[in-house]
């Protein structure tokens, strides 16, 4: 389910994160579903628990996984968001054409290298 880039440069419990929040947009784990237990989840990636529960703290501060004492953690309702991440990466979007004006970009260049990541 999730596999760790031990070459890259941020903490692994982003990764972990970053992994599952892509997981749940993508709607590969569904609303109410159960995530995998703090110390199977260790066991399974090798590495600390405490790396987990750090990762499913986050999760659940940004809204994607909510606990329930002595059951575990499940996934929220993310269709909030999946349209909060549309928004950012829109937001991004835009100040990304707009360093892009500043530099004297036309907005046929975004055009044409969007249309060939298509292809």
């Amino acid at each position: 389910m999730i596999i760790l880039d031990y070459k890259d440069a941020r903490p692994i419990y982003e990764q972990v994160v970053e992994k599952f929040k892509l997981l749940i947009l993508k709607g590969i784990l569904e609303k109410g579903e159960q995530m995998p237990s703090v110390r199977s989840l260790a066991m399974d990636l090798s590495i600390n628990p405490n790396t987990i529960q750090k990762a499913y703290a986050e999760l659940e501060r940004q809204g994607y996984i909510y606990a329930v004492k002595g059951r575990g953690n499940f996934i929220s309702d993310n269709g909030n968001l999946l349209n909060g991440r549309k928004e950012e990466l829109k937001k991004r979007l835009k100040e990304l054409y707009q360093e892009g004006k500043e530099l004297g970009m036309a907005k046929s260049d975004f055009m044409d290298w969007l249309n060939q990541l298509d292809g």
